[in-house]
């Protein structure tokens, strides 16, 4: 049975927000709206910038969780495969057709690295991060049982001050470890300064990006002195892509909210201290006025069950006259100073911080012209394992 068939037997308002070929007026809220276009220049103009800088990319699936959205990266975007933390959000990603995966992130239970081991078998490359030496046999040693190969990434700690081991020796006792053990393959490096993606100030994301390039280059240097190469040189995010991408040490950036954008990154600014600019916001939380009882407020249907408010509130999209100032658990409040909101009026909203926002509910729907063209399922909702 084809989406297209599925989607026919469902109901909007009860199983879905909408189906393709209603208006987008007629979209029941709350839910996340992509606008396809803004979407599509987006994909279009990170693998643009990836192309100039002469690096790969691979999209980070931990911001949409959609395998849809991730093959579309690969189409419009020329993405190289994902990444994302979990084992099994990444089984999703690769039963839905992704060829190459990377778990950025450390893999320690039992039942997760056998699962991880089995995920070749689904026709995908797998990847993983390390971190200690003890990881290693583990890992070793399922890939042996499934007679697969788990490929490795050793982790440095740049930085962020959270996984990964230091720089320099370290990291080459590692990789001997990985490349000696059966069933692994050394493949490189994750250097990610998750730290710094969202530091406002241009020249402060420069200088711990700086400090982490001269981390990762002092390691390649040393493990090409014992012969090992690294294929993957990894990390990047929106935030600071354009410093690894032209650094001349990373080739594969891990960029995520660049597709949808948030309200959180829409804040950072560029070299002449200007908002960044060459990415749209595609992603809405489309809410409708439920009450306006209070002449200078209106309540909207879209609270803290709608997103998540951890890197602050959202503000209305294309709109300066109203302001969402507060949220609990199934109502938002806007200030509307001036009474312009109507019941049943309907807002976009852009979230705070779009990665968790995505991830408390279960359907994206494309819209483009005014019309709904499309509806994706958020493939890997609640993949936490």
């Amino acid at each position: 049975m084809n989406m297209q068939t599925k989607l026919e037997n469902l109901e909007v308002g009860y199983d879905v927000p909408a189906l393709p070929g209603m208006d987008e007026a007629d979209i029941q809220t709350p839910c996340l709206v992509v606008d396809l276009d803004a979407l599509e220049r987006n994909i279009k103009a990170m693998a643009a910038f990836c192309r100039d800088m002469g690096v790969r990319h691979r999209v980070h699936g931990k911001m949409h969780k959609s395998v849809d959205i991730a093959l579309l990266q690969e189409k419009l975007g020329d993405a190289v495969g994902v990444c994302c933390q979990k084992v099994s959000e990444a089984e999703v990603f690769a039963r839905g057709g992704i060829k190459d995966v990377l778990v950025s992130n450390q893999v320690r239970d039992a039942a997760k690295i056998d699962r991880l081991a089995r995920m070749p078998k689904l026709g995908a490359r797998t990847i993983v991060c390390v971190d200690d030496i003890d990881n290693v046999a583990d890992l070793s040693a399922a890939a042996v049982k499934h007679g697969t190969t788990i490929e490795c990434l050793v982790e440095i700690d740049c930085g962020a001050g959270r996984c990964g081991v230091g720089a320099g020796q370290p990291v080459v006792e590692l990789a001997k470890a990985i490349e000696a053990a059966p069933g692994l393959k050394f493949s490189g490096i994750q250097a990610y300064q998750g730290a710094m993606q969202h530091m406002e100030n241009y020249e402060d994301r420069k200088e711990k990006i700086d400090i982490a390039v001269a981390m990762v280059k002092e390691s390649i240097d040393l493990l090409k002195a014992e012969g090992l190469e690294c294929d993957i040189v990894g990390g990047g995010g929106t935030g600071s892509y354009y410093f690894e991408g032209n650094s001349g040490v990373y080739n594969e950036l891990q960029c995520g909210s660049y597709a949808f954008m948030d309200a959180d990154y829409q804040r950072i600014r560029d070299e002449k201290g200007d908002r960044i600019s060459e990415f749209e916001n595609s992603l809405f939380i489309l809410t409708s006025v439920m009450s306006h009882a209070k002449p200078d407020k209106a309540i909207c249907d879209a609270g803290l069950k709608a997103q998540s408010v951890d890197s602050g509130l959202p503000y209305v999209f294309g709109r300066n006259d109203v302001e969402y100032v507060k949220c609990s658990d199934e109502h938002g409040v806007i200030s509307d100073p001036n009474g312009a909101l109507k019941i049943n009026e309907k807002l976009k909203l852009v979230p705070g911080h779009c990665d968790p926002t995505c991830n408390v509910h279960d359907w994206y729907v494309g819209v483009r012209n005014g019309k709904v063209e499309t509806l994706w399922p958020v493939s890997a909702r609640g993949k936490a394992y």
